[in-house]
């Protein structure tokens, strides 16, 4: 919101306003604004749920030895993760960006899934919380919203160095920033980081550039099952993944 009104501001040329438009500016004020929302407003939340007694329930040791340690913790923790977020990215992000939209998209339905889960222990009195099939399907479901996402939105492109040819018997090679829509992913801290999955699906011929979309949506598909799946395992180790 704050980009816009920067946006709009600078047709009268006030001073100051032209730095919403840089994203280092914009990013170093998220990081900062999240933190000071979770630590302020995150200690108030935690006594809030004590006062309110929404904590975890006792454990039977035998069958769950490390869900004892979480037996008094206050639950919903993870709401003060949700809001740390949300309302920085809206007060700074460019809203219209496709990566900022699947961010929020992906952080409101996690967190949904996980409020679901929590509010079913709690005030459900079943320990057991959210069906475990449910939140694979929501999670899946997820993965493969995100994957489509990233597949059919023409503004899901990458940035590469294209090389030029000015003649042909003088070849000059010029490299040049273009956008293109690529399988490519990036592997970071490896040189020549650029992962093509087509390559990998090559032996489809023809079809490989379609398969490699495919194997592209599916691996997206895992990663976020996987990375949603290790939070809420860790979460469940003490309680403190808000924390973590």
């Amino acid at each position: 919101m704050l980009y816009y009104l920067s946006q709009w501001l600078q047709r009268f040329d006030i001073p100051g306003v032209r730095v919403f438009s840089y994203i280092s500016f914009r990013a170093l004020t998220v990081i900062i604004l999240s933190l000071l929302i979770s630590a302020i407003f995150g200690k108030y939340f935690i006594n809030l749920l004590k006062r309110k007694q929404i904590l975890e329930t006792q454990r039977n040791a035998e069958v769950d030895p490390f869900g004892v340690t979480k037996t008094g913790v206050p639950s919903m923790g993870g709401i003060i993760i949700i809001v740390a977020i949300l309302i920085p990215c809206l007060l700074l992000g460019k809203l219209h960006n496709i990566y900022m939209i699947l961010m929020l998209v992906t952080t409101i339905w996690l967190g949904t899934l996980g409020f679901l889960d929590d509010y079913i222990k709690i005030f459900k009195k079943d320990k057991d919380g959210l069906h475990g099939k449910f939140k694979i399907i929501g999670q899946v479901g997820l993965g493969l919203i995100v994957g489509l996402t990233l597949y059919l939105s023409p503004d899901m492109r990458i940035r590469e160095n294209v090389k030029v040819k000015r003649t042909a018997e003088d070849i000059e090679v010029v490299h040049a920033l273009q956008d293109i829509k690529s399988t490519k992913t990036t592997i970071p801290f490896l040189k020549n980081n650029n992962l093509d999955y087509a390559d990998i699906v090559s032996f489809f011929g023809k079809h490989s550039q379609k398969a490699g979309w495919i194997l592209f949506v599916l691996v997206t598909i895992l990663v976020v099952t996987a990375v949603s799946n290790g939070a809420n395992l860790n979460d469940g180790m003490d309680g403190m993944a808000a924390g973590n």
